[in-house]
């Protein structure tokens, strides 16, 4: 079972992408949006932004497991700079390549969080709540990539 603060928290990190989607729905919530917090905040913009964040902090988990696990030590390390390392080379070139290499990276990310699992580096609901929050990621940036 997930440990709830995880669950949570990890759901509520899922509000940037769903906002994003939200103002390119809504050009009124985008308007507003605007208006009060910037430009960087609607659209496929914050849905970048935030990506590239998420992919750069799950490398610091991954980094974080990989020191658990000494014989698999130098893959792991290898493979833990991997999505930050894809968010810097591949995330740019206006939206349409940035949302198609965030796609890319957060399916690559599930890919080396599903070793690491088999490795047995993560707690064993790691793949569940990894599942859960990958999914939405991925929807939301097609959307932002279909409706922007």
């Amino acid at each position: 079972m997930i440990p709830r603060p995880a669950l949570i928290l990890g759901l509520s990190g899922l509000l940037p992408f769903l906002w994003g989607v939200a103002t390119l729905l809504s050009p009124a919530l985008a308007q507003l949006t605007l208006d009060v917090i910037g430009p960087r905040f609607t659209g496929p913009f914050v849905m970048i932004a935030y990506g590239v964040v998420i992919l750069c902090f799950m490398s610091g988990v991954l980094w974080g497991f990989a020191a658990r696990g000494a014989e698999a030590a130098w893959t792991g390390y290898a493979l833990s700079v991997g999505p930050a390392l894809w968010a810097f080379f591949f995330v740019g070139g206006g939206p349409v390549q940035a949302l198609t290499a965030l796609i890319t990276g957060f399916v690559l990310l599930l890919v080396i969080d599903l070793q690491f699992s088999r490795w047995g580096l993560t707690p064993r609901w790691w793949m569940q709540l990894r599942l859960i929050l990958t999914v939405p990621v991925v929807l939301c940036l097609a959307a932002g990539l279909w409706l922007g």
